[in-house]
């Protein structure tokens, strides 16, 4: 025979995490559009290709920012009879969205810095620094609006790492007008560019390495499954552990479903409620379901059959 046992524990609240975030994410989009607008016009004007491909690079990070918002709202909406586990994954496919989108951008600067070594253009050096301090100050602010909800969710922790490197760039900016006036060197200009691209691509690499490692439903990367797995060992009257499955439902939320054999039926809902509460404690997984089978199972792979 086999019985099951099932407990969700909801102790994460999607609704008051957008609360949350909302106001940053409407600070931030609104900021980052009024500076891109700023940047393209000087840029223009200055024959600066670093701030031209800033303005572009900023712009993708507003599309960024924009469909982070929307995922975390959707996340936010309540379960319904078809999307049983609500729209949570949207949170996810933003951030992978994201780093596809930043990638296109590191490939268009790249490209147009390159073809300037062979082209270069004359740059107004005051005009550049001008801009890029403000936008230090302007990335530098929104960075610190998303600093503190970036630990614990890879969409708010995508909008952390643009808004971070955006500042790193636009200070590299500003050395980069300085020199130019001091030296008056034009390819200081894309040299600074393919500096941008760098940076851009090794901030993104690993949100895409993440996003898309979540996005195929593999352990989240702050879990390991063998602690897991000896940790479910331990309780009370079980003898082996198996079909254990472990994914994200979200940035945020994590699910297990697995099968422990305990010949016993004593003392089962003790035993469930001592392995949600250790599992949310110890690996941040909310969602449990829990099968109990009364004698051993002929699974070949014991874990993960």
């Amino acid at each position: 025979m086999h019985g099951h046992s099932h407990d969700h524990s909801h102790g994460h609240n999607h609704s008051d995490h957008f609360n949350t975030h909302n106001r940053a994410f409407a600070i931030a989009v609104f900021l980052n559009l009024v500076f891109v607008a700023i940047e393209a016009v000087y840029g223009v004007l200055a024959g600066s290709l670093a701030l031209l491909a800033d303005a572009g690079h900023n712009l993708s990070d507003v599309l960024g920012l924009v469909m982070a918002w929307v995922a975390s709202w959707l996340a936010s909406r309540k379960a319904t009879d078809r999307n049983t586990y609500g729209l949570k994954k949207s949170t996810i496919l933003a951030a992978l969205f994201n780093a596809l989108i930043l990638i296109a951008a590191v490939g268009g600067i790249a490209w147009e810095a390159i073809r300037r070594f062979s082209e270069p253009a004359e740059v107004a050096g005051m005009t550049v620094i001008i801009v890029a301090a403000i936008g230090v100050l302007i990335n530098g602010v929104t960075m610190l609006l998303f600093m503190s909800g970036q630990k614990g969710d890879l969409n708010i922790r995508g909008a952390f790492l643009h808004m971070a490197a955006d500042t790193a760039v636009s200070v590299g900016v500003v050395v980069a007008g300085l020199v130019i006036m001091l030296t008056g060197i034009s390819w200081i200009d894309p040299l600074v560019s393919l500096v941008i691209a760098a940076v851009i691509f090794l901030g993104t690499w690993q949100l895409l390495k993440d996003s898309v490692s979540l996005a195929v439903d593999a352990v989240p990367r702050d879990i390991d499954p063998a602690e897991v797995f000896e940790m479910l060992k331990t309780l009370p009257g079980v003898e082996s552990v198996h079909h254990l499955h472990i994914w994200a439902l979200s940035t945020t939320e994590n699910a297990l479903t697995v099968h422990l054999v305990k010949p016993d039926t004593e003392g089962d809902d003790r035993v469930i409620e001592q392995a949600t509460e250790m599992l949310a404690h110890d690996f941040n997984i909310k969602h449990v379901t829990i099968q109990w089978e009364r004698a051993a199972s002929n699974c070949p792979n014991m874990a993960y059959c």
